[in-house]
């Protein structure tokens, strides 16, 4: 009996076979499978494939799930496939349609019970938002008109990361997020780390950029394990030597300042402002002893970096004469937008900054959302939201890591920041080389395509059971598709971005080779104007 269409939904199209905690296995009538597979419905349609919700009577209740695989049965001439289950909700007695959807499941059915497509009705009210403030991104694949929602306090309040391989849309998607975030909250707080300088053409109307010519970070803000990163150069024994003069001599130029006088006592991580000349000069002061553990060697290792971080242009931006001033407070406001005035991101593109102190200005800025955190304890909670782009540069596993303090304070963000407000963005496309413990701290996990068998094996052990059947889909997954999973989702779902304007899209497209290589002129021209920006580091 074929059943009539638009009635498709309302006829069973299998039986449950055998029941597990987590899953449990159906089989599928091909015939039924044909005759939806025909409906005009897009989700009754797709009923019963890899990746497609179906639902089971249970009493009163609708219990949903999502089919992981299929496989042939020969014997009784159907589908034999795994299903995993996602949630429950009551059943109207007049459509028999589902409604108030909740996670988990409370009753399990029985072997034997029917299997039934879930429609797009069904999925409207799955995905419905239950009240809890939502943006919308995109539309829930495969509908036409479901849109799919963040529930952006549930994804802020325990971390979310962001992975793709590269070219899959992923800085596009990030901006897409981040835009609708601040269009919600345009008094938000907002900290963006762009290794790339891709985000200062995306956020040009509703950010703060700042680059190397007006950052301003001042180098006496970073604590003693920061100093050591940037001063000292030696390995080894040595390494510990320079440490014990640097505290030592670090220590005598903050109590030089007027501040510290006032405070008492201070310590060798005080953000109080110091001279780098009576760094200098303690250093200076201590060789000339004749009392010293040492040779002068350690001595004048320190001096010969901190002469060379005062002479070099590059490092102008920290090390200038000019940041001498108690600028603390101003500087914290500038980055962490206290007041928003309607720009509630700062996006800070270290592009610019000599590749051997990156990640230091990353740990200085990490470490400053942090602190802040701490110290403000006693004031009304300000979430910030901390989003960092190329993850997997600064919060290496464990055979990467090189003990840089960027990767201690991202990890101690990424298990404590909850309590004190401080949400953590990952951003990256070799989930594998991240660490470990960071990626399951991750409430949300939005999962782009993934090319390499590694990042998606990495990606599965992070991901909560019920999606699994959804990950066998991202080697699957077109540009600009995603799998979101965790706590700023209903159930685990597939999402198609939304398009991006113009002018709100980083600038990351890729360059057409044959267009480009098909024309000529100028370049002469252009190689000596890069020759010369190279030389003057500018």
């Amino acid at each position: 009996m074929q059943a009539a269409p638009g009635e498709n939904g309302a006829q069973p199209i299998g039986v449950v076979l055998e029941i597990s905690g987590a899953g449990s296995q159906v089989a599928i009538d091909l015939q039924r499978l044909g005759e939806c597979s025909e409906d005009e419905d897009p989700s009754v349609a797709m009923a019963g494939q890899v990746g497609s919700q179906i639902k089971i009577r249970v009493g009163n209740n609708w219990l949903l799930a999502s089919v992981r695989n299929q496989k042939q049965d020969r014997k009784a001439g159907s589908i034999l496939a795994n299903i995993d289950f996602l949630g429950e909700g009551v059943e109207e007695k007049l459509t028999g349609r589902l409604h108030g959807f909740r996670r988990g499941v409370t009753r399990y059915p029985v072997p034997g019970a029917m299997v039934y497509p879930a429609s797009t009705a069904d999925l409207k009210q799955v995905y419905a938002s239950d009240g809890r403030s939502a943006v919308t991104i995109g539309r829930v694949y495969p509908t036409k008109d479901i849109r799919a929602g963040l529930y952006v306090d549930a994804m802020l309040g325990k971390h979310f990361a962001l992975l793709g391989s590269t070219g899959t849309g992923k800085s596009t998607s990030a901006a897409l997020i981040l835009h609708r975030i601040c269009e919600a909250a345009p008094e938000g707080h907002i900290v963006m780390v762009d290794p790339h300088g891709e985000y200062s053409a995306a956020f040009r109307q509703t950010g703060v950029i700042l680059d190397v010519s007006n950052l301003q970070m001042p180098y006496w803000i970073m604590n003693f394990e920061e100093h050591c990163e940037v001063l000292l150069t030696s390995n080894g024994n040595d390494r510990q030597v320079d440490a014990d003069i640097l505290a030592r001599c670090l220590l005598k130029a903050r109590q030089k300042s007027r501040l510290a006088e006032q405070m008492g006592k201070i310590t060798v991580d005080s953000p109080i402002p110091y001279l780098l000349s009576d760094l200098s000069n303690a250093i200076q002061d201590a060789m000339g002893k004749l009392d010293k553990a040492t040779n002068s060697a350690p001595y004048m290792r320190i001096k010969n970096k901190l002469d060379e971080l005062k002479t070099d242009p590059r490092y102008q931006f920290m090390f200038s004469g000019m940041l001498v001033a108690d600028t603390m407070s101003d500087f914290i406001s500038k980055i962490f937008r206290m007041p928003a005035n309607g720009k509630p991101i700062s996006i800070i593109d270290v592009s610019g900054v000599p590749s051997d102190i990156t990640s230091t200005v990353v740990a200085v800025l990490s470490r400053l959302v942090f602190d802040f955190a701490i110290w403000g304890r006693e004031e009304k909670t300000t979430p910030i939201l901390l989003v960092c782009e190329e993850a997997h540069r600064y919060v290496p596993s464990e055979q990467n890591a090189n003990g840089n303090s960027v990767g201690t304070i991202l990890s101690r963000i990424a298990k404590e920041g909850r309590k004190y407000g401080i949400s953590l963005g990952l951003i990256t496309q070799r989930p594998s080389d991240l660490a470990e413990g960071v990626l399951s701290q991750c409430g949300t996990i939005i999962s782009m395509r993934l090319n390499n068998d590694r990042d998606q094996d990495f990606v599965r052990a992070a991901m909560p059971e019920g999606a699994r059947g959804f990950l066998d889909a991202i080697p699957a997954l077109r540009n600009r598709e995603c799998i979101i999973c965790g706590e700023g989702v209903a159930i685990p779902i597939r999402v198609s971005f939304d398009n991006l304007e113009e002018i709100k899209r980083p600038a990351s497209e890729d360059p057409s080779f044959v267009e480009l290589w098909s024309q000529s002129g100028g370049e002469e021209d252009i190689v000596q104007r890069t020759v010369q920006r190279w030389r003057s580091q500018g």
